[in-house]
């Protein structure tokens, strides 16, 4: 019941379309609303599977950790082959407690969660200069979401800058790809986006276009690119072509006029932990070729360093909570909420806010709190517990003004609606 926002209902009940083979329509969004026209994440639909075997927002949670985890594999591997056993598990370990992974699994389920290793496997394949491998694992990015294409163009201007003396031709290669990046970006947000979408838009320009100057909260900005590079890489990664990977991402974020992308807060930052985690251990095998001995000394310290930070950060980060013992007890207010919530019949319509929609969206159609336009639902399920609403009822004829809803109960400041009047 600490779901902090509606992402969970809105991927589960995507992905709950996918698994019946249906599209994937998304009534949170708005009533009967494509997903895809929202946001271009058809690579959800490879969770289908295991929601067919376990219908539960717990399956997405437990996909998204999994992905998140498996996106060490190559980060240790690559940093091992290039820096030795003790630095590569010390560079993994950095990356596995990385701020940026543990706000992301803390916030909610979200695509990029599929962007994370792919990120990895591709830079960790270019490392080892192996230019085709990168590319294959780089390319379903566009598949995961709309501006991940311009990553693809980064991570592929990456191959072509190490392959360019190489006779294969992979540099020429590679600047093909980053145009198929682009290209691919250009076409999802101006046609595939629109087509599914109701107003034959992209709804997320506005974010972009016409917001407060880029210098807005420049103060939040400076802090979060002090966080990316600090603790995790002390400044050396910038010595590495690889963090040109976390360009875009940190680009459309720092120019947005959305406060939310600016913070280190949320699921923003994890597609940049394995670019910064593999671009520090790229700058270090570089560092230790320099002339200077103080770069090779910093250099060699940085990977038991970035794990001792990254270690020392967790005591403040959302890892910490597995510490104290009320975190494998389920509260009795959520108990109680779950108790109320079951009065609701499978298959049934319920105006939801945020708490109890990932109790709901497995089974139920859900629409959102105030959203339902002109849907007029069976069941309103809403987290009063600060008692914003005083009047229930006369707040459900604000809803619905045609319609009549009786009072069904209460338990932890949650309120459940039935409506009186349909046949």
């Amino acid at each position: 019941m600490e779901t902090r926002s509606w992402d969970l209902g809105i991927f589960e009940q995507a992905v709950r379309a996918y698994a019946r083979l249906e599209a994937p329509v998304v009534d949170l969004k708005g009533p009967g609303t494509n997903v895809l026209g929202d946001h271009f994440s058809p690579v959800t639909a490879l969770i289908a599977p295991a929601y067919r075997l376990f219908p539960t927002p717990v399956t997405l949670l437990v996909v998204q950790a999994a992905l998140f985890a498996l996106a060490a594999v190559p980060v240790t591997r690559a940093a091992s082959r290039l820096l030795g056993r003790a630095q590569g598990l010390a560079v993994g370990v950095a990356y596995g407690l990385s701020w940026g992974i543990q706000q992301a699994v803390d916030f909610d389920f979200h695509e990029i969660c599929f962007a994370v290793p792919l990120i990895a496997f591709a830079l960790a394949a270019l490392l080892r200069r192996r230019w085709r491998a990168a590319l294959l694992w780089a390319a379903p990015l566009v598949l995961v979401k709309e501006d991940l294409g311009i990553t693809l163009s980064a991570i592929a201007v990456v191959v072509a800058w190490r392959a360019r003396r190489e006779p294969s031709g992979a540099a020429v290669y590679a600047l093909g790809v980053a145009a198929l990046g682009v290209l691919a970006t250009v076409l999802t947000l101006t046609v595939v986006i629109p087509a599914f979408n109701a107003s034959g838009g992209y709804d997320y320009w506005s974010k972009v276009d016409g917001g407060p100057s880029p210098f807005a909260g420049a103060d939040v900005k400076l802090r979060t690119l002090a966080w990316l590079l600090l603790p995790t890489t002390g400044l050396l990664a910038l010595r590495s072509p690889l963090v040109l990977a976390g360009v875009p991402t940190l680009g459309w974020r720092l120019l947005s006029g959305e406060e939310h992308y600016w913070s280190t807060d949320w699921h923003y930052n994890a597609v940049l932990m394995p670019v910064l985690l593999l671009a520090l251990v790229d700058a270090v095998a570089l560092s230790r070729r320099s002339p200077r001995p103080w770069l090779r000394a910093y250099a060699d310290r940085l990977p038991a360093c970035a794990a001792a930070v990254a270690l020392a950060l967790t005591t403040a980060q959302p890892l910490s909570a597995l510490t104290e013992s009320a975190a494998y007890r389920k509260p009795a207010r959520a108990v109680a909420v779950e108790d109320l919530l079951s009065r609701i019949p499978d298959g049934a319509s319920v105006e939801s806010d945020v708490g109890p929609i990932s109790r709901l969206a497995g089974r139920c159609r859900v629409l959102w709190l105030g959203d339902t336009r002109g849907v007029t639902p069976d069941w309103i399920a809403f987290d009063n517990s600060s008692d914003r609403v005083k009047d229930p009822l006369a707040y459900a004829r604000r809803l619905h003004p045609g319609a009549t809803y009786d009072f069904s109960g209460e338990a932890g400041g949650y309120l459940l609606l039935e409506r009186a009047d349909r046949g």
